[in-house]
């Protein structure tokens, strides 16, 4: 994240939402994670879609009078789109430490879809299983099988220097976690509610 991007902690926007001044919030998760717990009122624009339609959506979001809050699991995403919408001309906040934080926050400000599995548990089951298949392996089968767990240690390693997920994203095109359909562009401003432009109509 750049350390001029404006940040929003889980406190500060739950504050907001119990007063009844919640932001616009932009949840530029996959579909898939966005169902499985987001924070209500929350509008998805999965982060690929922001980035394919950042000067439309900036221009949508240009008179708004409303402020706009930027949601991912984390906060690496959001970070990621808050630069995007920046280099078009729309500031927007980011909430620190994503849906995953304000989940330990204030969960009573989240909303989760039945059994299905957040992306960062599915990451740490398939590590975990691919670890244990590895050492495993190499103790019952062939000592080689055994570079299966050097092999996802040393890609969890480049993934936390380089604040990135290969595996999340190859889990994510898992069928499972392709059953939530992509919103359109044009389902992301229908959602949007309406408020007061800068100029003081409505909008």
């Amino acid at each position: 994240m750049s350390e001029t991007t404006t940040t929003m902690s889980p406190d500060q926007l739950a504050a907001a939402i119990d007063a009844d001044r919640a932001p616009l919030m932009l949840d530029v998760r996959t579909p898939a994670e966005h169902a499985t717990i987001h924070v209500p009122g929350s509008i998805n624009v999965p982060l690929d879609m922001l980035q394919q339609h950042r000067e439309r959506l900036a221009a949508r979001l240009a008179d708004r009078s409303d402020d706009v809050v930027l949601l991912c699991q984390s906060g690496r995403r959001a970070g990621q789109a808050a630069q995007e919408l920046a280099a078009v001309g729309r500031e927007a906040t980011v909430l620190d430490g994503g849906v995953s934080a304000m989940g330990q926050q204030h969960d009573r400000l989240t909303r989760r879809a039945g059994d299905r599995w957040a992306m960062d548990r599915q990451v740490r089951m398939a590590a975990g299983s691919l670890v244990l298949t590895g050492f495993l392996g190499g103790k019952l089968v062939s000592p080689a099988i055994g570079y299966l767990a050097g092999a996802v240690g040393a890609g969890l390693t480049y993934s936390a220097l380089s604040d990135s997920c290969a595996m999340a994203k190859a889990l994510d095109k898992m069928p499972w976690n392709r059953d939530v359909p992509a919103p359109s562009l044009d389902d992301v401003f229908a959602a949007m509610p309406t408020t007061a432009r800068r100029d003081g109509t409505e909008r």
